[in-house]
This record gives C-alpha cells, sequence and structure tokens, in this order.
C-alpha cells in the first residue's frame, strides 16, 4: 500500500511541478516577491498531495523562537527532500543556499535565481565562500531571512557528516542570530528513497544562538544542539 501511495503521490507532486514551471513563465518577468508568492503556492499545493495521498502531515513547536520581528540565520538540519520545501511557509521569503548544480536544471533553475537563492560550488573552496557572502549581504539588505544546511547534504536519521565551513561565515561575517532547527523528516520520506510513510514530521526551531562567539565556540554550539534535539525527535516519533 505505501508503494502505491509513493507511485501516486510521486505522479501528483511531478505532474504539478511541470505544470508550475511552465505555466509560471510569465511570472519571471515580475520581481522576486512575486515569483516567491507564486512559489509557495506550489509548496501548498505539493505538501497537501503529501497529506491527502500518503497521510503525511507535519507540526512546527518552537515557532517562538522564530522571531518575526528580526532577521536571522536558519541552520536546519537536511534528512529529507521534504526539506526543501516546508520553510518556504515559515520563514520570511527565506533565501536558500543551494548546491550550484540546481541552477542547471531546466526551468527549475531559473525560479531559483529569480527568487534570489543563493548558490555555492561545494568544490570551490575559498573563492565559493567569497561569493556566497556576497550574495548573503544582498538578501539581508532586502529585509529577508537566510536558509543554510550546516552538513551541505541529506544525510539519513542517525548518522553524522562534518558541519561545513558556509554556516560559520554566515554567522561571522553577517551579525545575525543563527536559529538551530531540528526535524525528523528523514524517518518518513527517506534520503533517495521512494516511499514515503504516512506520519507526522515534527520541525522544532531551537533558541537562536546570539552573535558574538568565536567560530570553534559557535560550531561546537551549533552541532551540540542541533544533534541532540534531531535524536530527540526521532526517539519520540519511533515510541
Amino acid at each position: 500500500m505505501a508503494g502505491l501511495c509513493s507511485l501516486l503521490f510521486n505522479i501528483a507532486f511531478y505532474g504539478w511541478t511541470a505544470a508550475v514551471l511552465i505555466l509560471g513563465l510569465p511570472i519571471l518577468l515580475f520581481g522576486y516577491r512575486t515569483t516567491y508568492a507564486f512559489g509557495r503556492m506550489w509548496v501548498r499545493v505539493s505538501l497537501w498531495f503529501l497529506k491527502i495521498i500518503v497521510g503525511l502531515d507535519h507540526q512546527a513547536i518552537g515557532l517562538e523562537h522564530r522571531d518575526g520581528q528580526r532577521q536571522a540565520i536558519y541552520a536546519i538540519k537536511h534528512q529529507s527532500a521534504w526539506d526543501t520545501l516546508a520553510f518556504a511557509l515559515y520563514l520570511n521569503r527565506p533565501a536558500y543556499v543551494v548546491k550550484r548544480e540546481l541552477l542547471f536544471l531546466p526551468l527549475f533553475g531559473f525560479y531559483l535565481l529569480r527568487t534570489g537563492m543563493i548558490p555555492v560550488d561545494r568544490q570551490g573552496r575559498a573563492s565559493a565562500l567569497k561569493r556566497m557572502l556576497a550574495a548573503a549581504r544582498q538578501r539581508r539588505q532586502q529585509g529577508r531571512d537566510l536558509l543554510i544546511f550546516p552538513e551541505g547534504t541529506r544525510v539519513p536519521v542517525g548518522e553524522h557528516r562534518p558541519y561545513q565551513p558556509g554556516v560559520a561565515a554566515l554567522y561571522g561575517h553577517l551579525d545575525l542570530p543563527v536559529v538551530p532547527v531540528a526535524l525528523n523528516s528523514g524517518l518518513f520520506w527517506g534520503r533517495r528513497a521512494f516511499n514515503k510513510k504516512p506520519g507526522r514530521i515534527t520541525v522544532e526551531f531551537l533558541p537562536a544562538i546570539e552573535p558574538g562567539l568565536s567560530r570553534k565556540a559557535f560550531m561546537a554550539e551549533l552541532e551540540q544542539r542541533l544533534e541532540a534535539a534531531c535524536r530527540r525527535l526521532a526517539e519520540e516519533a519511533k515510541r
């Protein structure tokens, strides 16, 4: 049954996405605000498909740590493709730090550029960090939130990869708080997994890490908070 529901969802999701990418091309003539609003509509319908076809919903807790009165950098654990969708609905037109390869996807790459996402060459090292920071400063001037996945890629539940320098660079240069965000999405929509499982994904916004820490202290604090919270959310979901 899970396989059939997942198949139906994939048909609905990719069909809907293709229709949006084609029919929405005129939207690209407008500013990023209009394009972003159009993208949020795509996300809402996609998550609705996930709920009614698969039975997979989500809840967000700790929303009091999401301060709508000031900008922030959101450092989010990345376990699933689901993570790339939902946060467009919770934050202030967040500019995602994304791998540069996504810009080359037919049509989709145009939308990423028009909505002001921040591409990064994961092999570019120092030069790539400089370009990322320059783009991030521009998004900050627009009053937008920034979103980054500290490990740089999806990591299965229970596994751990080194946190990449991008999040520390944003923290050190932008003078913005970093809000860690834990989740357990990988339990239901796994990395490169065809089947999606019914249930409820939990997203937890954690207290902000204020500017001023050293790079080493910041990275240790971020990793400790995120990993501990993700382990707890996974254990609670399994129980």
